[in-house]
């Protein structure tokens, strides 16, 4: 992938996210293969039986059931004691986590624009449907560790999350006054980054990781840590640009010859002949990689979705995300 460094960077949020788009979204609302009960009340149904106001069914009284949903109606009627069961519903949070790192910001169309866009629709889809809302990002080049925009809930939080977004995802300084902070651990990467995230996890609900997976010594680790941390319904979501996934959509595609190659994390060189062969080489290891990674994810329960960053997030959200069970 060659690098570009003229992407205008979105400073307001209509730049973020087209206006027009946020319509068709209101008509949407997260999913969860998992059922959490919440701390508050939401706005969907759980499996799990309550004590809300939403009547469903009768079943047999047995001893021990608590007499005060026994209903005496139906006891002066029949002469037996039913029990009313009642829908529970249960309050969703939804955790957005953002890779950040350099290799995301890079890709044309540019990767981490393209997870600050759909990680924004995300999130204004769960503010409305009063979800908890919570942002993770991690990898800013020169800044260890993670930021943190505490959990939030609501329409009016949409500015908010939108101005954090903007200022966080590229930043490469040491402010981070507007999120909350949490220790790294030893090195700040990937792994470790995920490893902190499940460390000071609260709750239960859906986690979203935008990232590329492009991790120097592997991803794995990461990814155990966060799965073994009960509580997230977690979609992988792996952001590649289209001439990383096949270099004939690079540029002109005349990638050929004597190159000298950066690799833009570590600024480590190297000189390489770039043939056909090379080319359909480097096709065949992309492919086995994405589908390597998506062995991985599924073998832990999580869902992994290859996506291009010149895919269109309205079509990604409406129709694609709602097939893989995260909306509905």
């Amino acid at each position: 992938m060659i690098v570009t460094g003229s992407m205008k960077r979105p400073t307001t949020l209509d730049e973020l996210i087209d206006p027009r788009m946020l319509a068709r979204l209101d008509r949407l609302d997260l999913r969860t293969r998992k059922m959490f009960p919440g701390k508050l009340q939401g706005e969907r149904r759980s499996k799990r039986r309550g004590q809300s106001v939403e009547f469903e069914d009768y079943r047999n009284y047995v001893a021990g059931d608590d007499l005060r949903f026994i209903d005496w109606n139906v006891y002066a009627r029949l002469d037996r004691l039913f029990i009313k069961i009642f829908i529970e519903e249960e309050d969703l949070a939804l955790n957005l986590t953002i890779d950040a790192s350099a290799s995301m910001d890079a890709g044309s169309p540019n990767k981490l624009l393209f997870a600050a866009r759909l990680a924004m629709a995300l999130g204004y889809i769960g503010l409305v449907k009063q979800n908890r809302v919570g942002v993770t990002i991690f990898g800013r080049p020169g800044i260890p560790g993670v930021v943190r925009l505490p959990d939030m809930r609501g329409r009016h939080q949409v500015d908010r999350l939108g101005r954090f977004i903007l200022e966080q995802a590229w930043r490469t300084g040491e402010n981070i006054e507007r999120g909350t902070a949490l220790a790294p651990g030893p090195g700040g990467g990937f792994n470790e980054a995920l490893s902190t995230i499940a460390r000071t996890r609260t709750g239960k609900g859906v986690m979203v990781l935008l990232s590329d997976f492009l991790v120097e010594g592997g991803y794995e680790q990461g990814l155990k840590t966060l799965s073994a941390s009960s509580g997230y319904d977690t979609y992988c979501l792996q952001i590649l640009a289209p001439g990383e996934i096949d270099p004939a959509h690079e540029g002109d595609g005349a990638i050929t010859g004597d190159l000298r190659l950066t690799d833009i994390e570590s600024g480590r060189g190297a000189e390489v002949t770039v043939t056909r062969q090379i080319i359909e080489k480097y096709r065949e290891r992309v492919r086995n990689y994405c589908a390597q990674l998506e062995h991985y994810c599924t073998a832990r329960a999580m869902v992994h979705r290859l996506v291009r960053s010149d895919e269109s997030i309205e079509t990604l959200v409406l129709d694609t995300l709602r097939r893989r069970g995260l909306l509905a």
